[in-house]
This record gives structure tokens, C-alpha cells and sequence, in this order.
């Protein structure tokens, strides 16, 4: 009986990284790995992405990790450092830095380093979240300018704010700011996130950074990962626990928040907010049993849910149930939670066992 546990599907993994090279094939490729790779196990999927040419991460203790693993490959730290400090470890390691402020800037450019770095400089075009304003761009690049701290010319990065919603007027205005920075700028660029990647070719430029369509899921708003032939790599699965009789008037789980219509036949199973599953999933979020799916019926708790049978002698304790993934996208679960398959993904928790598969349910490693 499985209980908890999240199948990552490498061959999927795989599959969605040529979707990407597909859509942007005169790209290179900076996977992102943050947030343990979007819930899926860094390690793993950076050795399962021999196809990308780079990986990006937001802590330093992610690319520590990363090159105590074994993993050679370019990394990017997309925040930069927190500490003056850590550039020392930056340089030894041989980890690309991204610059966004001018505080990071002077530190950087004072800092006396074993080995250069290759810079990423960050520019705000229009989401005001991180990154330098585009009138200190060329300032800054005079200031990295043959510093013995730069390894090669820095790349110019920026952020789509609203690029999962093709039709936001944000979209355009990032594009004129981005493309007049260009204008100042010789060496490299990047500029596309996932949705961009399907949705902007006019975005891809040297680098495009791929990070939820990587694992199987559709960045762009109203849609699903099957309409640009991406693969779910995580399917989280358990089991039914428990077969109950409700009768007419009785309530479920806590609050009391179902009450049964009839007399009907609840399926209890071993899963809950303790394992990632939201908790704020609404009476009538789908989960799939045997093929059929079933609703939710009452609060999810710490470890188990209830879902609504309603009579049927189709389903038995010990059988297997998919929460989301494979034959039921992530995307559709999110809008029941009123969330979004990101805090999903990144939600599941460590004691949900993972296994690792390349295909036909051959699982090559737990964890």
C-alpha cells in the first residue's frame, strides 16, 4: 500500500526539456533548480538534465549542495549574494553571481576575489522587484568593464512580470525597455522565463530560463500542460485507508463543512496538509481512483481526506489514488485550492517518500 508518495518521472523530465529546445532552439538553457526543483529533488533532476546547459538557483546553499553532489555544470545564483562573504565561496566554486543593486555592485567590484566570475547583471524593465533601474545600466557595465573580477562580458538579465497573461499590457512595455538596453549592451542576453519560452519567441535571445514547464506544468494562464505537449513528472499518490457509511443529515471532518444528501459511501485516505496537500482544497476537488474520479467531501486534515464515493463497490481499501499529475493536472487542482501549481509543487513535504523512474514505473532510486 503506498502512502504518501510523490513519483517523479524522469523520461518526462527529459521529454520537457526538448519541448523547450523546441520552442527555443537557438537558446541555451538555465533550468531552474530552485526550491529543492520545484519540490521534486535537486539532485536527482540536475542529474537528470544533462541536456541544459546551465542550472539556476536562489540560495547559495542550493549551488553548495549542488557541487558537493558532483554536479559540474554552470550555476547561477538569481539572487546574488546576501553576504560580502559569500563571494569568496562564489569564486572558489566556480559560481555565476547575478548583480541587482548597486550595494551588490560596489561589493562586488571591491571584493578581492581567487578567481573571476561570470556576472549576470539584472535591470528592472517593469516588474519592481528586484534589479538595477535601466539608467544605471550603462554605468554599471563600465564599472564591470575589464575588471579582473568579471570572467568574460556580463549578461544582461531581466523579468516578465505578466508574461503568463499574453495579452497584459506589461508584456510590451518590458519589451521596449528591454530592447533599448540591448542597444547599449554587446555581450549576451535573457530575458524569457517559461511562459515567455511558449509565448514570446521575440524573448529567447542567448538564454532562456525555463522553470515550471520543466516539470510538466502550464505556465500560461487558462491553459494546461497538455496543450503544449508538456508531461506531468510528478504524480503524488497514497491510498484508501478506509470505506465509511454516511448516513443522510451527517456531517464529515472537521468544521462540519459536508453534510451528506443522502445515504452515500465515503473512501478515507491517507493524505493531508502535513504532506503538502492544501488544505484549503474545496468540497468537490477532483481525486482520481481507478480511473474515475471522485470529490472531495469535507475539510482536509493533517493526514486524510474524504472523498464521495457515493455507493459505488468500485473502490476498495489498499487502492491506489493520484491526488494530481499523471491523468489529473496539477492546473485543475490549483483552481479548487485557489492557488497556484507552484505553492503545490513546493509545498510537498519531507515526509512524502519520493521515487525516481525513467519511464514504465522502473524506479531507479528512493528518497
Amino acid at each position: 500500500m503506498k502512502i504518501a508518495v510523490a513519483e517523479i518521472d524522469l523520461s518526462a523530465l527529459q521529454h520537457n526539456l526538448k519541448i523547450v529546445k523546441q520552442h527555443a532552439p537557438n537558446s541555451k538553457v538555465l533550468a531552474m533548480l530552485k526550491a529543492n526543483a520545484y519540490g521534486h529533488g535537486t539532485t536527482q533532476i540536475a542529474k537528470s538534465l544533462s541536456g541544459a546547459d546551465a542550472f539556476g538557483v536562489a540560495r547559495l546553499s542550493e549551488a553548495v549542495a549542488l557541487r558537493a553532489a558532483g554536479i559540474t555544470k554552470p550555476i547561477v545564483l538569481l539572487e546574488g549574494f546576501f553576504e560580502v562573504d559569500e563571494l569568496q565561496i562564489i569564486s572558489n566554486l566556480g559560481l555565476d553571481t547575478v548583480l541587482h543593486t548597486e550595494q551588490q555592485l560596489q561589493q562586488f567590484i571591491e571584493a578581492k576575489l581567487p578567481r573571476s566570475v561570470t556576472v549576470w547583471l539584472k535591470v528592472d524593465t517593469g516588474m519592481h522587484r528586484l534589479g538595477l533601474p535601466p539608467s544605471l545600466f550603462k554605468d554599471a557595465l563600465d564599472k564591470l568593464d575589464q575588471h579582473p573580477n568579471v570572467l568574460g562580458e556580463p549578461i544582461l538579465m531581466s523579468h516578465f512580470g505578466c508574461a503568463d497573461d499574453v495579452e497584459h499590457s506589461l508584456n510590451d512595455y518590458q519589451f521596449g525597455v528591454f530592447n533599448e538596453l540591448k542597444q547599449q549592451h554587446s555581450g549576451e542576453c535573457s530575458f524569457a522565463n517559461s511562459a515567455a519560452i511558449l509565448s514570446f519567441p521575440q524573448s529567447h535571445h542567448h538564454w532562456v530560463r525555463p522553470g515550471i514547464m520543466l516539470y510538466g506544468v502550464s505556465p500560461v494562464l487558462s491553459t494546461l500542460a497538455a496543450d503544449f505537449n508538456l508531461r506531468p513528472v510528478m504524480t503524488l499518490k497514497s491510498s484508501v485507508i478506509a470505506i465509511r457509511e454516511v448516513k443522510k443529515g451527517q456531517s464529515v471532518g472537521y468544521g462540519a463543512t459536508w453534510v451528506a444528501t443522502k445515504d452515500t459511501t465515503l473512501a478515507v485516505i491517507a493524505i493531508g496538509y502535513g504532506d503538502g496537500y492544501p488544505r484549503n482544497a474545496r468540497n468537490g476537488t477532483p481525486v482520481l481512483v481507478n480511473g474515475q474520479q471522485y470529490p472531495l467531501a469535507g475539510r482536509v486534515s493533517m493526514d486524510m481526506i474524504s472523498i464521495n464515493i457515493n455507493n459505488t463497490d468500485s473502490v476498495s481499501v489498499g487502492d491506489e489514488v493520484i491526488l494530481w499529475g499523471e491523468k489529473l493536472p496539477i492546473e485543475s487542482i490549483a483552481d479548487y485550492a485557489e492557488t497556484v501549481p507552484y505553492e503545490l509543487l513546493c509545498g510537498v513535504t519531507g515526509r512524502v517518500e519520493k521515487r525516481f523512474a525513467l519511464g514504465s514505473n522502473e524506479f531507479i532510486n528512493q528518497s
